[in-house]
């Protein structure tokens, strides 16, 4: 049995080698865009999370396509949705953020940054779908 046919039957390696991809590629995100837009406010973890909406509604549309679902196996969807998107998207540090905003009693920050999060990337997951039955 070849290493990629083994690999392709162990679904939390796959979910693991996808999540340390989606990981580095947060950490890029999130220090290009804090480089841009400073970091009194979490900006990078509201783009990060909103382009992972994107990227996820874009995946989950197409693999539920007719051509999507020869492409997209259960192994691929485990990679990447579950895997690339699992590690790129930030919840548990959103919801930090959220937090630290509520602590520091800037209730209007916490607010917006919930509202911006949870709209957007709701609105991403929209976005992904409609482009995708588009063509």
């Amino acid at each position: 049995m070849s290493s990629l046919s083994m690999l392709l039957r162990h679904p939390y390696l796959l979910a693991g080698l996808g999540g340390a991809i989606g990981s580095v590629g947060r950490v890029m995100m999130t220090n290009l865009i804090t480089r841009w837009m400073g970091d009194e406010f979490p900006f990078g973890t509201i783009v990060v999370n909103i382009t992972g909406a994107i990227l996820m509604g874009l995946l989950a549309g197409y693999s539920a396509s007719d051509p999507g679902k020869l492409i997209f196996s259960p192994a691929a969807r485990t990679f990447l949705m579950i895997g690339v998107l699992g590690g790129y998207t930030t919840f548990s540090s959103f919801s930090l953020q959220t937090f630290l905003l509520l602590e520091q009693g800037n209730l209007s920050g916490a607010l917006l940054n919930v509202l911006l999060s949870v709209v957007l990337c709701v609105a991403g997951i929209w976005i992904g779908f409609v482009t995708i039955r588009a063509f």
